[in-house]
């Protein structure tokens, strides 16, 4: 494993635990992509770069240089000289010429990974005989026309099968250069016959549901425009085989480690080859860059999997568990919490919430969150944003008297802020209405009758964080949920000069990192879980920060069982907030047995959004037993590794998952029954990722006794999951070796 450069054939190989990346310089300096896959271990592979099919030698053959151009595997394109193909990068001069070409001019291997200056990234722990140490490849080129030099950055690390991408543009020369388009990483190489292309769509409440389409000619892809990773789409793309399914099959994934706006796209080209590209979304996008200055591109993570996309999510879990989430709570338990949002929405005051501590106490519940409503005149969610003091007519004697009462109680205490939003109905927008985002004569754009503070103003960050910081300091608070409610729309910024408008969706971006490194920075021990309308944010720029976000805002249960299958495909169960909320559920209507509510939660964060003074005795006794549960399972959850059996938008039927230790001397599985059929059998079940000559004991949680199979039988003779009368019902097996 590593990172080695073969003289003899200009020839990187990139190597991880099963994988290789190769990339070759040719004779005239382009840096080419040769290969990505199973290990080869062989140099001579560079052949594979096909540079004597359509021949370019400067001092022989200038005619056809524009031909190599548009089909050479460029290992980062650019524009305006001859590919026309989607580039990476797009440079307009002081004089407004734009056009670009890289050329190599050397390479440095170094020891670890480092940092990007103000963006999340994944890194090499300082534990690294636990964690893994790390190389990087920086491969430097240079355009000597504009004085500008360009770093493509290449990080492995011991323990995992990921390569990370990244991009440093540098201006070397005299006059202002203007970045118009800085993706992070391309990935060129063959359309093999049947390749689909892999995308999590959705929208606010039915986020990241999974879609495979056919790969055809032309370009495909996912983007978001809205200021943030948003509902709509996500920033992963993967192509894979046809074929592929779970276990088997080729799978090619990309990731993008930030928050704002992004493009992912697969393009099919005129010689059936294939180019994926990822990054910040150039539209909007100007980056004015000065002689001196440096812009750093987010990273991206590239996954190839030969078994399918099981192992490729795998592969995404421990990356972000070793090398990517810095919270303490990382290997912890996290508190039972009970948010008040479901519960009383805008109407709650002190007893109110202290009714709900104590009978959460009772039942074993660790953490009362107080959600949105508590601070300025909030009564409903058209006043106030940005006027985080206390409202002491809700709050008799304050934040720190209502604290400290539930303290008493034996809970922790957690509080909902929305910092990035401003209320036109505020003091501080009547103080200062040029903090908005806005653009000069025109109306803004309500949303949530809000507006979007303009993070871009150094002054603005100052006073966000410390109104944040202030309620923090002042109370013993525990868990903070960050949320953002909505999109971003009049980008400009009355603070910036015309030519930097183009940067305010970026620094926007950048603004939300700095405050939240802050916050964990002053306040290590917090519990920080990002949110944004629900999962708008969810993506690894925010894991950077927080060890949990918020899924969706819709809790049904059935319909959960989608969301959690994308969300899981690419991230650790431990990372999705998932609540049990009260029936019939406030989103659409549904009515699940809480038990199966408890069973679907219990695959994240798990906590409960309802007045749990008011649900039914029935259920109010069910809680002790399902806190049990998660007392019981939480470090399996957290830290073993996640296999999907069954999807119920697949099958329109029944959904399953298993979570397996690393050790594989633990096992849970989850079925959920959505649709019960009449007239069948019982139905067979293949589970994964078990010992196979080794004998496990199987218990059904409240049902039947335990039995003793083997790991081979089960994972290839299969388990038989007796017929369920009823829709919505669910069962827990778990698994111990004996």
């Amino acid at each position: 494993m590593g990172i080695v450069f073969c003289q003899e054939h200009n020839l990187f190989q990139i190597t991880t635990l099963t994988t290789e990346y190769c990339i070759g310089i040719t004779d005239e300096r382009y840096v080419g992509h040769v290969y990505y896959g199973k290990r080869l271990e062989d140099a001579r592979c560079a052949c594979l770069l096909r540079t004597e099919e359509r021949p370019f030698v400067p001092s022989t053959n200038q005619r056809d240089k524009g031909a190599f151009l548009d089909v050479f595997p460029h290992e980062y394109p650019v524009w305006g000289v001859g590919d026309y193909r989607e580039s990476c990068l797009m440079v307009r001069d002081s004089q407004g010429y734009r056009g670009c070409e890289l050329c190599y001019e050397d390479y440095r291997i170094l020891p670890g990974k480092p940092k990007l200056p103000g963006l999340p990234a994944t890194f090499v722990r300082e534990d690294a005989e636990q964690a893994g140490g790390g190389q990087t490849l920086e491969i430097i080129c240079r355009d000597r026309i504009l004085g500008l030099k360009v770093i493509l950055r290449y990080s492995v690390f011991d323990d995992s099968d990921a390569i990370i991408r990244g991009v440093e543009v540098e201006n070397e020369g005299t006059r202002p250069l203007y970045l118009e388009k800085v993706l992070s990483a391309c990935l060129d190489m063959d359309a093999e016959e049947g390749y689909e292309l892999l995308t999590l769509n959705g929208s606010w409440l039915r986020e990241r549901r999974i879609e495979r389409s056919p790969l055809s000619y032309g370009k495909q892809g996912v983007s978001s425009g809205r200021g943030e990773s948003s509902h709509q789409e996500h920033p992963f793309i993967a192509v894979l085989e046809k074929q592929a399914g779970q276990d088997q099959g080729q799978v090619y994934g990309m990731h993008f480690v930030y928050s704002g706006n992004f493009l992912a796209q697969a393009e099919k080209s005129q010689y059936d080859s294939l180019r994926m590209v990822m990054g910040i979304h150039p539209e909007g996008f100007t980056w004015v860059l000065h002689p001196g200055e440096r812009f750093t591109a987010p990273e991206v993570v590239c996954v190839y999997s030969d078994q399918g996309l099981g192992k490729m999510s795998r592969i995404f879990h421990d990356l972000y568990r070793g090398h990517l989430i810095r919270s303490p709570y990382l290997h912890q338990k996290r508190p039972v919490l009970i948010n008040n949002w479901e519960a009383t929405y805008f109407d709650f005051d002190s007893e109110k919430l202290l009714a709900i501590a104590r009978e959460a106490k009772k039942q074993g519940i660790e953490m009362l969150v107080m959600d949105d409503g508590w601070f300025g005149r909030r009564d409903s969610d058209n006043c106030s944003l940005g006027d985080w003091v206390v409202n002491e007519r809700k709050l008799k004697g304050g934040l720190k008297q209502l604290v400290d009462q539930v303290r008493k109680e034996g809970l922790l205490f957690g509080i909902w802020f929305e910092p990035e939003m401003i209320s036109p109905d505020s003091d501080l927008y009547r103080k200062h209405p040029e903090w908005a985002l806005q653009l000069p004569g025109r109306k803004g754009t309500l949303s949530r009758e809000q507006y979007v503070l303009d993070l871009s103003r150094p002054e603005v960050l100052d006073y966000v964080y410390e109104s944040v910081a202030a309620i923090l300091r002042n109370a013993d608070i525990a868990y903070v949920k960050w949320d953002m409610n909505r999109q971003l729309t009049d980008v400009g910024s009355s603070y910036l000069d015309s030519d930097h408008q183009g940067e305010v969706f970026h620094r926007y971006v950048l603004g939300v990192y700095a405050l939240q490194e802050r916050l964990v920075q002053e306040f290590p021990k917090l519990l920080l879980e990002n949110c944004s309308g629900g999962g708008a944010r969810f993506d690894p720029g925010m894991l950077y920060y927080s060890p949990q976000i918020w899924c969706s805002d819709d809790t049904d249960a059935i319909e959960r069982l989608a969301i959690q299958e994308g969300t899981a495909l690419l991230y650790p169960l431990s990372t999705m907030g998932a609540h049990v909320s009260d029936c019939p559920n406030h989103g659409v209507g549904r009515i699940t047995p809480f038990a199966t509510r408890g069973h679907v939660a219990l695959a994240g964060t798990f906590g409960y959004e309802l007045d749990i003074t008011k649900i039914s005795e029935e259920e109010r006794k069910e809680i002790p037993g399902q806190i049990a549960l998660y007392h019981k399972y939480q470090m399996l959850i957290r830290e073993g590794d996640y296999y999907r059996i069954a999807s119920w938008r697949e099958n329109h039927c029944y959904d399953c998952w298993q979570v397996v230790s690393k050790d594989k001397k633990e096992s849970l599985l989850t079925y959920v029954q959505v649709l019960a059929q009449p007239n069948v059998r019982s139905r067979k079940i293949y589970l994964k990722g078990l010992e196979p000559g080794a004998d496990y004991r199987l218990e059904m949680e409240g049902g039947e006794e335990s039995q003793i199979l083997s790991g081979r039988l089960l994972m290839q003779g299969g388990l038989l999951i007796q017929r369920i009368h009823g829709d919505f019902i669910s069962r827990l097996i778990h698994l111990t070796q004996v």
